[in-house]
């Protein structure tokens, strides 16, 4: 573990490095498709689930041999951290950009204002804006409903209780749209399920630990929890852990990283909705490369997500899920 730390933490560095220095070291005109950059800008450089997303672009990157700088802030928090590396990039004039916002409101101008010179392919996330070339992303709202369905099987098929909602944080597109179908879900199929809480995070897992501690202490009958990213999961799963209601209190998590696959191993997460990451970075490069040529690409894609389960982590397209290749 010491040894992926120390990789995550490097690549970060070089990351924000490399958003400092992209202006000098782009092609104003690319000869040949080794000249070709395009840039990637994610949330959070030392996460698991954006170095999966990396992963998948430099693969993209090695395949179609093109330059993919791998950038971003290292925390979902600093907003304005990605607006400096997303204007950083325009300076340099490459042949396109693919981008995850971290804050819908906040990265809405800068990205209009990026569209204005060049192709930009949009990923996980929105923004307030209509100049995306391309958008490819999970229909969160559908992966809100995912995880209202797994939390009530998970529960024994029985739709009565309380359930509560935890969100990192407020203003970002994706998560705001999991909620959204979470509770329409709710509405609409499971209307026994009472969603007594609904709470913001600041984006830290001890907030999501103490956030659910306190629910639970509040509501010693809560039958689930639906924490709807992974740093949340990990929080929300630890206070479980912790409180030794494996089993009964149901916790629906989106992502995966070790820390969550052990946890549904053990029986303290009942599910995970589980994205596919490393085909948002393939898929983001490459759609990114042929706009910049000029081909017509889909303006959305969805690429699918998953509900995972202690009884289906094995199946082989599920476990491509959640053990991706980083190299």
């Amino acid at each position: 573990m010491k040894f992926v730390t120390s990789l995550l933490n490097r690549r970060a560095f070089v990351a924000l490095a490399a958003a400092s220095m992209l202006a000098g070291a782009m092609h104003s005109a690319p000869a040949s498709a080794a000249d070709v950059t395009i840039p990637i800008i994610v949330k959070d450089t030392t996460s698991f689930y954006w170095q999966i997303v990396l992963a998948g672009a430099r693969k993209a990157g090695k395949d179609l041999g093109i330059n993919v700088p791998e950038l971003g802030a290292q925390a979902e928090t600093d907003v304005n951290g990605q607006i400096s590396i997303l204007e950083n990039a325009v300076a340099g004039n490459p042949a396109a950009i693919v981008i995850a916002p971290t804050e819908a409101k906040a990265l809405g101008k800068p990205i209009d204002e990026a569209a204005t010179k060049v192709k930009v392919i949009g990923i996980d996330s929105s923004a307030e804006s209509k100049a995306f070339t391309s958008f490819l992303t999970t229909d969160n709202v559908q992966g809100g409903r995912v995880a209202a369905d797994g939390l009530a099987a998970a529960n024994g098929g029985k739709v009565e209780g309380k359930v509560a909602l935890i969100t990192a944080l407020p203003g970002a597109g994706s998560l705001e749209q999991r909620a959204q179908g979470f509770k329409e879900q709710l509405k609409a199929k499971y209307p026994g399920l009472e969603l007594v809480a609904d709470k913001y995070a600041d984006g830290q897992a001890t907030t999501g630990l103490n956030i659910a501690t306190d629910l639970i202490t509040a509501n010693p009958d809560l039958k689930g929890i639906f924490a709807s990213n992974l740093i949340m999961a990990q929080g929300v799963g630890q206070a479980i852990a912790e409180n030794n209601l494996a089993g009964k209190v149901a916790l629906i998590g989106f992502d995966s990283d070790e820390k969550l696959i052990k946890f549904l191993n053990d029986g303290v997460i009942s599910g995970l909705v589980v994205q596919d990451p490393y085909r948002m970075g393939y898929d983001g490069i490459k759609t990114a490369l042929a706009a910049s040529k000029g081909e017509k690409v889909e303006a959305n894609v969805d690429t699918g997500a998953n509900l995972v389960t202690k009884d289906n982590m094995k199946d082989p397209k599920i476990d491509a899920l959640l053990n991706p290749k980083l190299n």
